[in-house]
């Protein structure tokens, strides 16, 4: 089983800097605060798990971030903007001083404000949420958080309006660093089934119990669903992404698998259901085909 890391966890009596996080009407929760009140415990997020709260983290400092099967190292003197949802497990792992802020947030701050499809909010469950920053960059971004030290101290009515106000701001300044795409809202049919098929694929992960199995795991399930059929979705998909349907969804499980190996002690056999796979030896072949070595070595390197 994978952790899930609640609030209350968060705000343990071993963090007495951090106050904890002002409540709306609404009962959402936000916060906002400079790491260096948090990085006195030599290891926060140690565990790898999933949160029931939102982060923004703006930092400078010595730190390895791991999500999935994937790490992104912050070396001394680098400066980074992470961007953490509700969905998606992870731990940080802290080599050194940090120093910077972090802005925390549940999902109950969000609907009094914003639409659930705002495009900003998709820099949340972005596939890269960890974006290196230029010296100008942490700048910038600094100033807004330090707008919003600001204004959770002022005694303003409607300051939290404001201070989501600067959490779209930041989300949307982060959006311009990313690599420029077709355009947001697909205009084609052909973009529009890509966009369904990205969307459904990602629903089913990732996976946070061994009693949990992917309800789709063929290419025949995905045209099934979006009420194609195999050759149509192949034929758009390789048009798109030079790749099949099958070559995806090979790329998303074996994403999953290692994610899995790498931070559960689940059996394999138990890693083999969850993905579909009916026999462990099936999924030992697909493990093998694709990464070139057994599952056990993985976990055991």
């Amino acid at each position: 089983m994978i952790d899930n890391q609640t609030l209350t966890d968060f705000y343990t009596p071993s963090k007495p800097l951090l106050r904890p996080p002002g409540t709306l009407r609404d009962g959402g929760h936000f916060t906002v605060y400079r790491l260096e009140d948090f990085c006195a415990d030599p290891a926060p997020s140690a565990t790898y798990s999933r949160k029931d709260f939102f982060k923004i983290v703006l930092t400078t400092g010595h730190a390895t971030y791991h999500y999935g099967d994937q790490h992104r190292r912050l070396e001394p003197g680098q400066h980074a903007l992470v961007f953490t949802d509700t969905h998606l497990p992870y731990r940080w792992e802290i080599h050194g001083d940090c120093q910077g802020y972090c802005c925390l947030f549940t999902a109950d701050f969000l609907p009094a404000h914003t639409p659930s499809n705002s495009v900003a909010l998709g820099v949340f469950s972005a596939h890269e949420p960890f974006i290196y920053l230029t010296p100008q960059q942490r700048t910038t971004f600094g100033e807004l958080f330090e707008k919003m030290l600001t204004e959770q101290d002022s005694t303003y009515a409607h300051k939290y309006d404001l201070l989501f106000h600067y959490v779209v701001t930041c989300a949307h300044e982060a959006l311009k660093l990313a690599p420029p795409d077709r355009g947001i809202w697909p205009s084609t049919a052909s973009a529009r089934l890509v966009g369904a098929f990205q969307a459904l694929l990602a629903r089913q992960f990732p996976l946070f119990s061994p009693a949990q199995r992917l309800e789709l795991h063929t290419a025949q399930g995905f045209a099934d669903q979006l009420a194609v059929t195999v050759n149509h979705l192949n034929r758009v998909l390789k048009v798109a992404t030079g790749k099949t349907t099958t070559q995806l969804l090979a790329e998303r499980l074996m994403q999953e698998a290692r994610a899995l190996l790498y931070h559960t002690d689940w059996p394999i056999s138990h890693i083999s259901y969850s993905l579909g796979f009916e026999e462990a030896t099936h999924f030992t072949r697909f493990f093998r085909r694709h990464a070139h070595c057994l599952p056990s070595s993985l976990r055991d390197a």
